[in-house]
C-alpha cells in the first residue's frame, strides 16, 4: 500500500521536485531582492517568495507579505525594482498571447508537450514568462486561493504592481510604450493573436472542410439566403481582424496622448472595440460551425484541436481587450490571472486533453455502432424468431470454424504463426457470417449498447425511464435469442460431424488427445471465467476499431474516390464503380469489426503468452463447439468424466461474461461520449427490479402482441 501511495503521489499534477523557499524567512527573502542580479537569480527569488507565501495558508501568507512591504519603504522599493526588472527582461506579450496554446497544430505534438512538462523540470533561466509562470504556480489549488483573496490584499498587490510599471515606464519605455504603460504588451498580444486567428481561419484544413475557395466566403450560401450583410461573413471577419486590432491600438494610443493612459476610453475607441468583438464572435462561430461538417464527414482529431485552439484564442483576445479598456482593471486582471492558472492546470493534465478532444470522436464511433446495433435488438415476436434463425445460421458457420481451429493446431506451426492461422480462421468465419446476414451472439452487446445510450438522454421523466427499461428487456431478450440460436446448432452439428467421421473414416476428426486437452483447459475450475471476461474486452475493442475505421473511411472520402477515380471507373465502369463504392461504404464497419476481432482472438493470446501474461480467449460459441467435439471423440468414457460437466457448467457463464463485459464497456463509452449524467442511477435500477418482479418473462420471451 505504501508503494501504491507513492506512485499515486508521483503521478499527481504537482512536480516531484521540492519547491524552494519554504525553509527561509520572509524578511530575509525580501531583503535579498537584487534588481541587478542575473535573470535566473531574480526568477528564483520570485519563486522562493511565492513558495514562502504558499507554505501554509496562501491567503494568510499573502497578507503577511503585503504587511511586511508596507512597514518598510526601503524594502518595498527594492521589491518594486525587482518586479520591474523581471517584467522588463521577460517577453510579456508572448505570455499573454501564447501561454496555454500549443506551438503546433497537432494533437500528438500537444500530447508530447504535456508529457514533457509533467516529467521534466523547467529552468528559471529563461526570458519566457510562460515558463516562469508555470514555475511560480505549479500547485493544483493556486487558482482557488488567488480568486479568494480579500479586496484590501488585492488592492495592495495592485499598487505594488502599478509602482513597478511606473518605475519601468520612467526608466526604459519610450514612444507608444511610454504612453500606454502596462497596456502596451496587451495590445501587442492582441495583434499576435489576431494574426494567428487569421492564419488558422484561412488554412487549407479549415477551407476544405467548409467546402469553399479562398475567394469565397465561408458562409456565403447562408449569407445570401438569410440576407446578411457582407460584413457579417466569416471571410470578412478573418480578413479584417488584424486591421481592426491595429486600429484599436492606434485609437488607444491617441487617446492616451490626449487624456492619459488611465483615462476612461473614448467613444471612438469603445465603438471600434465593439466592432472587434463582433469580428471575434464571427470567427469563433465560423470555427464552431465546422463541427457540423465533421459530424457528417468524419472526425479529424488534429482539426478538432485546431478549432478549439482558434476559439480559445478568440476568447483570450476578448479578455485582453476587456483589460485594456477597463478604467479599474484590478478585478479584470485578477480574473484573467485566474483563467491563466486554470489553463495551466488543465494543460498539465493528459487526461483532460483526451477527455476534451476525444469526446466528439467517441460519440461518432458510438453513433456509428448504434446504427448497426439497432439491427441486433428485437422488439417483436417476428424479430425474435428472425434473430433465432440468424443466430442458428451463425452457429452453423461456427461448426467449420471449430474444426478449422483443431486443424490449425495440428499443423505444429510456431506459436506466432499458429496464432495468425487461428486469427485468419476466425476472421474468415466472421466475415462469412456477415455476408450471409447471420449472427454471432457475443458480437451484439458492443453494438447495441450505443443504441441504448440514446435512451438515457431522457431519463428525467417516468416515460423516459420506462423506455429505457423496455430497451433493457429487448436487449437481454436479444442476447438470449442470439446465444440460444448459436448453441442449439453448433453443438449438435459438431457432434454429428464427429460421429459421421467415425462412421465413414473409422476415427473422429478431433483426436482423444485434443479432446482431453479441451476438457482440461475449459473447466470451470480453471481460469476460464477470467479468460471469458478478457474475451469480452476484445469484443468491445473490435467495435471501437470498427468505428475508427469507418470514421477514417468517411474522413478521407474513399467512397467518393472509388466512385469517381478515373482509373477505377475505366477498369470497372461507371455503374459498377458506383455500386462498389456504395458496398464498401455500407460494409466497411462490419468488415473492420470482424477482421480485427478474428485476428485479436488468434494473435493476442500468443503475444500474451510471450509476455508471460495470464490471458487467453474463451468464446461461448467456440467453447461449446470444442466441448461437443471432445464428447464425440471420447465417447461414453467422456460422459463419465467429471471434467466434462465442469466444462458444460462453464459455457453459460462464459456467455454471460462475454456479453456482460463487452456491453458494460461499450455502454460506458457511449454514455460518456454523449455527456449523459447518471445521477439517477438508483431510479433506473429500481425500475429494472420492478419490471423483473412484475414481468420476469419479458426479459426472456417476446411480447405476444407486437407494440
Amino acid at each position: 500500500m505504501k508503494r501504491l501511495a507513492f506512485l499515486t503521489k508521483l503521478w499527481q499534477r504537482h512536480p516531484w521536485w521540492s519547491r524552494p523557499g519554504k525553509e527561509l524567512e520572509l524578511l530575509a527573502l525580501l531583503d535579498g531582492a537584487d534588481p541587478q542580479a542575473p535573470q535566473a537569480v531574480r526568477h528564483l527569488w520570485l519563486i522562493r517568495v511565492l513558495g514562502w507565501v504558499r507554505r501554509t495558508d496562501p491567503m494568510r501568507g499573502m497578507r503577511i507579505l503585503v504587511d511586511a512591504l508596507k512597514d518598510d519603504p526601503a524594502r518595498r522599493a527594492r521589491v518594486v525594482s525587482m518586479l520591474a526588472s523581471i517584467w522588463r527582461d521577460g517577453d510579456v506579450a508572448a505570455l499573454l498571447a501564447d501561454f496555454g496554446f500549443s506551438p503546433r497544430t497537432s494533437f500528438l505534438n500537444e500530447l508530447g508537450e504535456r508529457l514533457r512538462r509533467r516529467w521534466l523540470p523547467l529552468s528559471p533561466d529563461t526570458d519566457d514568462l510562460g515558463t516562469l509562470f508555470n514555475l511560480l504556480f505549479d500547485a493544483p489549488g493556486d487558482a482557488q486561493w488567488l480568486a479568494s483573496l480579500d479586496e484590501p490584499t488585492l488592492d495592495a498587490l495592485g499598487e505594488l504592481w502599478a509602482d513597478a510599471m511606473r518605475e519601468l515606464d520612467a526608466a526604459h519605455h519610450t514612444g507608444s510604450a511610454a504612453q500606454l504603460g502596462w497596456r502596451e504588451p496587451f495590445h501587442d498580444a492582441m495583434l499576435y493573436l489576431a494574426t494567428q486567428i487569421r492564419a488558422a481561419g484561412f488554412s487549407p484544413a479549415f477551407r476544405s472542410r467548409m467546402g469553399v475557395r479562398v475567394d469565397v466566403d465561408f458562409d456565403a450560401k447562408s449569407s445570401r439566403s438569410d440576407g446578411l450583410a457582407p460584413d457579417a461573413t466569416a471571410r470578412y471577419a478573418f480578413r479584417h481582424l488584424s486591421q481592426t486590432t491595429e486600429r484599436v491600438h492606434e485609437l488607444a494610443l491617441a487617446h492616451a496622448q490626449e487624456a492619459g493612459p488611465d483615462a476612461p476610453a473614448s467613444a471612438a475607441l469603445l465603438q471600434e472595440a465593439q466592432y472587434l468583438r463582433a469580428l471575434l464572435d464571427t470567427c469563433a462561430n465560423a470555427a464552431r460551425g465546422i463541427h457540423g461538417h465533421l459530424e457528417a464527414h468524419g472526425i479529424s482529431m488534429d482539426l478538432v484541436f485546431q478549432i478549439d485552439q482558434l476559439c480559445e484564442r478568440c476568447r483570450r483576445m476578448e479578455r485582453l481587450l476587456e483589460a485594456v479598456l477597463s478604467p479599474q482593471p484590478g478585478s479584470v486582471l485578477r480574473g484573467f490571472l485566474v483563467e491563466l492558472l486554470q489553463l495551466s492546470e488543465d494543460r498539465r493534465s493528459v487526461r483532460a486533453l483526451f477527455t476534451q478532444h476525444y469526446s466528439m470522436l467517441a460519440r461518432k464511433v458510438a453513433e456509428r455502432s448504434a446504427e448497426t446495433g439497432e439491427h441486433y435488438i428485437t422488439r417483436t415476436r417476428g424479430e425474435y424468431r428472425a434473430m433465432l434463425g440468424s443466430a442458428a445460421g451463425g452457429g452453423a458457420v461456427m461448426v467449420g470454424t471449430t474444426f478449422m481451429k483443431f486443424a490449425v493446431l495440428s499443423l505444429g506451426l510456431p506459436p506466432f504463426w499458429t496464432g495468425v492461422g487461428a486469427g485468419l480462421n476466425y476472421a474468415t468465419s466472421f466475415v462469412v457470417v456477415q455476408w450471409l446476414h447471420f449472427t454471432v451472439a457475443t458480437k451484439q452487446p458492443a453494438m447495441t449498447a450505443p443504441a441504448m445510450a440514446a435512451k438515457l438522454e431522457d431519463t428525467r421523466s417516468e416515460a423516459g425511464v420506462e423506455d429505457f427499461v423496455d430497451e433493457v428487456a429487448h436487449l437481454i431478450r436479444s442476447q438470449m435469442a442470439g446465444i440460444l440460436g448459436n448453441l442449439m446448432v453448433v453443438a449438435p452439428l459438431v457432434l454429428a460431424v464427429q460421429l459421421l467421421a467415425i462412421w465413414a473414416l473409422g476415427a473422429p476428426l478431433v483426436s482423444k488427445e485434443s479432446a482431453h486437452y479441451v476438457l482440461k483447459s475449459m473447466t470451470l475450475l480453471g481460469p476460464t471465467l477470467w479468460y471469458a471476461a478478457f474475451t469480452g474486452v476484445l469484443l468491445f475493442a473490435s467495435s471501437i476499431i470498427a468505428g475508427w475505421v469507418e470514421n477514417w473511411f468517411v474522413l478521407h472520402r474513399l467512397d467518393s474516390a472509388m466512385r469517381w477515380n478515373p482509373r477505377i471507373r475505366a477498369r470497372l465502369g461507371a455503374r459498377r464503380a458506383a455500386r462498389w463504392a456504395l458496398w464498401w461504404r455500407e460494409n466497411i464497419s462490419g468488415l473492420a469489426a470482424n477482421i480485427s476481432l478474428g485476428f485479436m482472438l488468434g494473435v493476442v493470446p500468443v503475444v500474451a503468452q510471450f509476455l508471460a501474461l495470464p490471458l487467453d480467449i474463451r468464446h461461448v460459441t467456440l467453447s461449446a463447439g470444442q466441448i461437443a467435439a471432445a464428447v464425440a471423440a471420447l465417447g461414453w468414457e467422456g460422459l463419465r468424466n467429471p471434467q466434462l460437466w465442469w466444462c458444460v457448467a462453464a459455457v453459460p457463464l462464459t456467455g454471460m461474461l462475454n456479453v456482460g463485459v463487452s456491453f458494460a464497456l461499450a455502454m460506458r463509452v457511449a454514455v460518456r461520449s454523449r455527456g449523459v449524467r447518471l445521477g439517477d442511477r438508483a431510479r433506473l435500477w429500481q425500475a429494472i427490479r420492478r419490471r423483473l418482479w412484475r414481468q420476469p418473462l419479458s426479459f426472456l420471451l417476446p411480447p405476444r402482441v407486437s407494440p
